[in-house]
C-alpha cells in the first residue's frame, strides 16, 4: 500500500509537467515562429517480488511477479513542424518556408538561432543602419557579418530575394547586388536544441552543431518577405490533451486516497 502512494505521487509530479508544457504551449499560440512542445513519459525502475522459479516445488513458472514503482518526464520534445504564413504589411518580416534558422548575435557575443522573423531596422552606436531582432540583436549574414544598408541608401530601397539574397535599387531603379546573403542554418536534431527567452535558440550537444543551409545536403529554405510564420500550435489538440492529463492527475489523486483508506483500514484492525 506504501507502494501505491509512492508510486500515484510519481504520477501527479509528471501529470503537473505535462499540464505546464500544455500550458506554455497554448500561452504561445500567437508567438511568431513558436514550436509546439510534447511531454514523453517513461517507467521508473520495477520491483520484482516473484521470480520464473520460485514455486513451493521449485517448478519452472511461465511468468514472474513484477510491480511498477511509476512514472517520470522522459523529455520534453519540441515539434518543429512547419507553421502557417501570416501576411504582414512590414518589408522586415520574413518567414522561413523550410527547415532552417535565422542566426541572430547576442548582447554576449554568441550565436543564436530563431524561426522568429520579426525583424526592424535599428541605428547601431556608429550610427550605421542594420538589420536587427526586436530586442536590437543582428542578424547575421552567411559570413556571420551584420547586414547593414548602404551609405547613401535608405531602408526602403533594399531587396530581399526568396533565396536569402540581399540588394538594393540605385537611384536609377536597378538592382545592385551586396553579395550578401541571409545566414540560415539546419541541425541534424533540432529537437536538441536549448529554448531561451525571445524565441532564441542555443546549440547543444544533442542538437549538434549548426549546418549553413546549402552545404552538407541540406534543402535551402525559402525566405518570404511580407509574411510571418505563426506558431504550429493546434488549439483544439491541446484541449483535448489538458482533458486527458487533467483526468490522469485525478486518477493518480484518486489512487493516493484510496491508499490512505486502506491504511487507515489496516491501522485499525489493532483496535
Amino acid at each position: 500500500m506504501m507502494r501505491a502512494l509512492y508510486t500515484a505521487a510519481s504520477g501527479m509530479k509528471a501529470g503537473q509537467t505535462n499540464v505546464d508544457t500544455i500550458a506554455n504551449n497554448l500561452s504561445n499560440v500567437n508567438t511568431n515562429g513558436y514550436k509546439t512542445t510534447r511531454t514523453e513519459f517513461k517507467s521508473l525502475l520495477y520491483q520484482t517480488i516473484q521470480t520464473r522459479t520460485t514455486s513451493a516445488n521449485g517448478e519452472e513458472k511461465p511468468v514472474g511477479a513484477q510491480v511498477g514503482l511509476g512514472t517520470r518526464v522522459a523529455s520534453t520534445t519540441t515539434m518543429y513542424t512547419q507553421g502557417s504564413m501570416n501576411a504582414s504589411e512590414s518589408a522586415t518580416d520574413f518567414a522561413l518556408d523550410g527547415e532552417g534558422f535565422f542566426a541572430v548575435r547576442g548582447a554576449d557575443g554568441e550565436t543564436y538561432y530563431t524561426r522568429n522573423g520579426n525583424f526592424t531596422w535599428a541605428i547601431d552606436a556608429a550610427g550605421r543602419t542594420m538589420l536587427t531582432d526586436v530586442e536590437g540583436c543582428p542578424v547575421m549574414d552567411r559570413n556571420g557579418n551584420a547586414i547593414y544598408v548602404p551609405d547613401g541608401v535608405t531602408a526602403e530601397r533594399m531587396v530581399f530575394q526568396q533565396d536569402g539574397r540581399i540588394a538594393y535599387k540605385n537611384a536609377e531603379g536597378e538592382f545592385v547586388d551586396m553579395n550578401q546573403q541571409f545566414g540560415i542554418y539546419q541541425f541534424n536534431n533540432p529537437s536538441g536544441l536549448e529554448k531561451l527567452s525571445f524565441s532564441r535558440l542555443q546549440v547543444s550537444e544533442a542538437s549538434g552543431q549548426p549546418m549553413l543551409e546549402g552545404t552538407n545536403g541540406t534543402i535551402p529554405s525559402k525566405v518570404c518577405q511580407f509574411y510571418l510564420e505563426g506558431s504550429n500550435v493546434q488549439v483544439a489538440d491541446e484541449m483535448v490533451n489538458m482533458i486527458i492529463a487533467q483526468r490522469a492527475y485525478e486518477m493518480n489523486s484518486k489512487a493516493i486516497q484510496t491508499a490512505d483508506s486502506m491504511l487507515q483500514t489496516a491501522n485499525e484492525l489493532k483496535r
